[in-house]
């Protein structure tokens, strides 16, 4: 009989997969598809937003921060692999509620999570640069406070939110490192020169 890892145990397989180099996360979006992906050796899921705002019959991005969390736990529970967490732009115009919602996040079980430096509206859109940099601040911030060692990944959202410029997405990247993200993401990158850089 197998017992399930500790929140504490996961969260340290998941920053050793990091260490290791490269390995496949996938994105799961309900808990049927999350035991079959670990069924199939996974070692690690990551919630996808759009998935889970589908599930739910809703738009992506039209989850609010209740449902996510209530589902970020479903995950959690589902399965005895770490699981990051796609958390949008932390579901929180000011940086005290995203404070707030990472830490509640944190408090799910997650071992990683995501933010990114784009926000909803009537058009997609990147957020000013010391704005996204703030808040990476503020959500590394909220995770140390928790003390529970959940990796935080900065995600640059320039390509796919209408800004597709490689310099600006870099310069991004740097400083949201610099900000105490533990992991850099860029989604939209087409070329073999864009992921080198």
């Amino acid at each position: 009989m197998t017992t399930a890892r500790s929140t504490e145990v996961k969260r340290h397989a998941f920053r050793e997969l990091h260490s290791a180099g490269c390995f496949v996360i996938p994105n799961p979006w309900d808990v049927g598809s999350a035991r079959y992906l670990a069924h199939l050796g996974f070692k690690a899921i990551a919630t996808t937003s759009s998935g889970a705002a589908w599930s739910a019959g809703r738009a992506d991005e039209h989850l609010d921060v209740n449902g996510v969390l209530s589902h970020l736990s479903t995950m959690v529970q589902a399965v005895d692999l770490p699981v990051n967490a796609d958390f949008e732009d932390g579901h929180a115009d000011d940086i005290e509620g995203l404070i707030a919602n990472v830490r509640r996040a944190c408090q799910t079980g997650i071992a990683g999570l995501s933010i990114e430096d784009s926000q909803t509206g009537p058009v997609r859109t990147v957020r000013s640069f010391d704005d996204s940099v703030a808040r990476m601040r503020a959500a590394r911030q909220a995770i140390d406070a928790d003390g529970g060692g959940v990796l935080l990944i900065g995600r640059a959202e320039g390509f796919i939110a209408g800004s597709p410029d490689l310099d600006d997405v870099l310069r991004r990247l740097s400083a949201f490192a610099e900000a105490g993200a533990d992991c850099l993401y860029a989604p939209g990158l087409t070329t073999e020169d864009q992921v080198a850089a």
